[in-house]
């Protein structure tokens, strides 16, 4: 393995493990939904990451990087999304209670990885250390097959993380309590984007 590959792997590692709204959501839909019910979502930010790798690794990052109205474009939606889906985290209550609660589909997963701000930023950063203009599409989807799988563990452990706290929440008003902070700290990460 070359030292940027590993030095990529080590990024990837330590950009998945820590919070952002990805994690957040995927800790809320594991207290709130359970495991199984939240897998669909980990894997739709799963190949939906991947996919945003492997067109940033190819070109779409320099494309991204060069264009500043693509930034704040990707800023507003990117920082709208993140407040709606704050609101969907916030206000959620136990499934039984609220019959129209579902955790984010694989496919809503999926799209939400081209609005998220931090989903571009580790991918950018991720191509900046392991690739470079001679990189072939067998490469560059090679790192972001990598990359993602690295990922996929820490994702599990959020949900999981989530259900384990969610097995504590054992009235209403503890996973509402929860919940609301859960998208505190997403509405806190869209805020984020314009530092």
């Amino acid at each position: 393995m070359s030292a940027s590959l590993l030095a990529a792997c080590v990024f990837a590692f330590v950009a998945s493990i820590t919070p952002g709204p990805n994690n957040v959501m995927l800790a809320a839909s594991g207290a709130t939904f359970g495991f199984r019910r939240t897998v669909p979502h980990v894997l739709g930010v799963f190949l939906g990451f991947m996919a945003l790798q492997a067109a940033v690794a190819l070109g779409l990052g320099q494309v991204f990087a060069a264009s500043a109205t693509l930034q704040t474009a990707l800023k507003w939606v990117g920082a709208a999304y993140l407040l709606w889906l704050a609101w969907k985290i916030g206000t959620a209550g136990r499934p039984a209670a609220d019959p129209d609660a579902r955790p984010l589909s694989f496919l809503q997963a999926a799209a939400f990885q081209v609005a998220n701000p931090k989903g571009w930023t580790f991918a950018i950063g991720v191509a900046a250390i392991a690739v470079d203009g001679t990189t072939s599409p067998a490469q560059a989807l090679a790192v972001a097959a990598l990359v993602a799988t690295i990922g996929l563990p820490c994702m599990a452990v959020w949900a999981g993380c989530g259900v384990a706290v969610g097995r504590w929440l054992t009235s209403d008003r503890a996973l509402r309590a929860f919940n609301a902070a859960m998208g505190i700290a997403c509405a806190a990460s869209a805020a984020t984007i314009f530092l």
